[in-house]
């Protein structure tokens, strides 16, 4: 059975950010795929410490949810990844949860399904939006899309579940990831992977 990891970024385990992903999880399970939710927001947990300990070991020096968290990404075809909006980005343990977590994993992130929610009252929401993608477009993760943005408005969940175009635009996003899950793996079966050079590693470090 497919699997979709989803994480929380918000402290709240049942706020406007559990409201929208609670929506796409209801999707999931009627599509027939597993899905797993983690809360991050509420945890403590740091910012890389560019020790590049990972590098070797294949696992964060850090020894905390990123570690324990690390093989539930790997076992999964998809990740959805949920936050609020707090100046303008995302929440920052989030933040500091994803760098380590994308940076410390060794496996092969190509063809997972990856889809952000952001969460907001008025504005900051799409400058979110954008840098939670950005874990996705440089891993090779396709990036699941909607009818709209993936965003919900509320000050709270209650004003959330009033956002009726929101919560479209997340059941409408869970049907095309899980479209997307299960026409990569039949095409995964049929064609294989597509092949990925990694040789160039450009730092420019004769200062030229």
């Amino acid at each position: 059975m497919a699997k979709v990891l989803i994480l929380n970024g918000s402290p709240r385990a049942n706020g406007c950010t559990a409201t929208a992903l609670n929506e796409m999880i209801e999707v999931f399970e009627k599509e027939g795929i597993e899905t797993k939710l983690i809360q991050i927001g509420n945890k403590n947990i740091r910012g890389c410490l560019s020790c590049r300990t990972c590098s070797k070991t294949g696992r964060c020096a850090i020894d905390d949810a990123v570690n324990e968290i690390a093989p539930e990404f790997e076992a999964a075809d998809g990740l959805v990844i949920g936050s609020p909006v707090y100046y303008g980005s995302p929440n920052g343990t989030l933040l500091s949860f994803l760098d380590r977590l994308f940076y410390s994993t060794p496996f092969s992130k190509q063809f997972k399904v990856g889809a952000a929610v952001v969460s907001c009252r008025r504005g900051g929401n799409t400058a979110s939006f954008d840098a939670l993608n950005k874990y996705f477009t440089i891993s090779s993760m396709p990036v699941a899309s909607s009818t709209y943005w993936n965003m919900v408005h509320g000050f709270t969940a209650e004003d959330v579940k009033k956002d009726l175009e929101g919560l479209q635009t997340m059941r409408n996003l869970a049907r095309n990831m899980a479209f997307m899950i299960k026409a990569f793996a039949d095409a995964k079966e049929k064609y294989g992977l597509p092949e990925t050079e990694d040789d160039a590693f450009t730092s420019f470090p004769d200062g030229k």
